[in-house]
């Protein structure tokens, strides 16, 4: 029996590859729905995306305070991307995810459909037992410690410390550890410290942590 109880996985950006053209598609769509529904040029679009994102954890908290944005609007407008110009089936994931003894669940700032979307491309789908999107979190998203405790609740996990994080920005990570999460970064950097495990690819996640699999499969 695993000493861990539940997976939390980020979407972006940690399920499939760092810098494959999906992030870099919907922040150009992000800036697109700035200069579109706001009036702003590139420039300043650009700029005050940047500021939501290091004041609020992400542009559309942003752009609800300030603005008053539909984030429905908002982000099925930035979700409007090709994915499978971008991702493909990945079996090896599949199977990876498929050999832990844990609950495995999403736990993202997108909202259901695009997770749903990036879920069903790479084939994955079956291997989640539930999503935690931006609606679940009430806008109240990573790395606000909130979130993190709310995903808790809502995936009937009680302790901090039968809970793995796993998610491509440290920023994310060191509140789940302040709080007692075991944290993985998965990414091409060294992050500093205070987060557990560092990964180059998600499909590694085993090896950085045996207990999350059965004893019959280490």
């Amino acid at each position: 029996m695993t000493e861990f109880q539940t997976l939390f996985l980020d979407l972006d950006d940690t399920l499939y590859p760092h810098g494959n053209g999906v992030w870099h598609a919907i922040g150009d769509r992000i800036t697109q729905f700035m200069v579109e529904r706001l009036g702003l040029t590139q420039v300043e679009a650009v700029r005050l995306r940047q500021h939501y994102f290091a004041r609020y954890g992400t542009t559309l908290n942003g752009l609800r305070i300030h603005y008053q944005i539909d984030p429905a609007d908002y982000l099925g407008f930035v979700h409007d991307i090709p994915l499978t110009d971008y991702l493909l089936p990945d079996r090896e994931l599949q199977t990876m995810l498929e050999s832990l003894q844990v609950q495995r669940v999403v736990f993202t700032n997108a909202d259901r459909g695009h997770a749903e979307r990036v879920l069903d491309a790479l084939g994955i789908g079956d291997c989640v037992a539930r999503i935690i999107d931006i609606y679940a979190l009430e806008f109240v998203n990573k790395p606000e410690p909130a979130s993190y405790l709310r995903a808790m609740e809502l995936s009937g996990c009680p302790r901090a410390e039968a809970c793995v994080l796993v998610d491509d920005m440290p920023r994310n990570l060191y509140p789940a550890a302040g709080l007692g999460m075991t944290t993985v970064y998965v990414g091409p950097e060294s992050p500093q410290g205070g987060i557990h495990h560092r990964l180059d690819r998600i499909h590694r996640l085993p090896e950085a942590i045996p207990s999350l699999r059965s004893a019959d499969e280490r």
